[in-house]
């Protein structure tokens, strides 16, 4: 079964590119974030739920509950989705656009997840380390997780540093077992 990212991405990339030479990135993905959280009200989610509304309907309105906040071609692009029965994928369409976004300005998210809170010149070093290792902007999002023990997990995007003494208990359990 095809999963939402597969589905999306062409969509996503399509908004991406279109925003890109349009000049309008941050407006579209402004735009992308207002469509999907209006998309997961459950208000919302009951009335698109409605089986007598054509996919037409649907993208209407949404594109009704959405005036003000989006222009002539976002709008055209929710008719797109609609046409093709793509509304649902709007909250994962805007987590695409934002891949593409932060890829284009260099820009990677990264999760410092540690057993205890680090003060801001640790978490500071952290990022100055990853910046110089990824050769990208850091944007470091830090949560507390005491069943590391000691230490801590980084992870941006597929890249994992685990330095915790959970980590390394986990590793020896693994190896004497083998």
């Amino acid at each position: 079964m095809i999963n939402n990212h597969t589905l999306a991405r062409p969509y996503a990339r399509a908004a991406f590119e279109f925003a890109k030479s349009a000049n309008q990135v941050d407006t579209w993905f402004s735009m992308l974030k207002a469509a999907a959280y209006v998309l997961e009200q459950p208000a919302v989610v009951l009335e698109l739920g409605k089986p007598t509304l054509t996919h037409a309907q649907k993208a209407k309105f949404l594109a009704t509950l959405l005036a003000g906040y989006v222009d002539d071609s976002f709008s055209n692009f929710l008719n797109v989705l609609g046409d093709n029965g793509r509304l649902s994928l709007l909250p994962t369409l805007c987590e695409l656009f934002k891949d593409y976004k932060l890829e284009a300005e260099r820009i990677v998210d990264v999760e410092v997840e540690t057993a205890f809170a680090l003060s801001e010149e640790q978490l500071h070093k952290i990022t100055n380390a990853l910046s110089k290792r990824l050769d990208r902007t850091v944007q470091a999002k830090q949560t507390v997780n005491s069943a590391l023990i000691a230490g801590l997990m980084i992870r941006a995007g597929d890249l994992v540093i685990d330095s915790s003494v959970r980590g390394r208990l986990d590793k020896l359990a693994e190896a004497m077992n083998s």
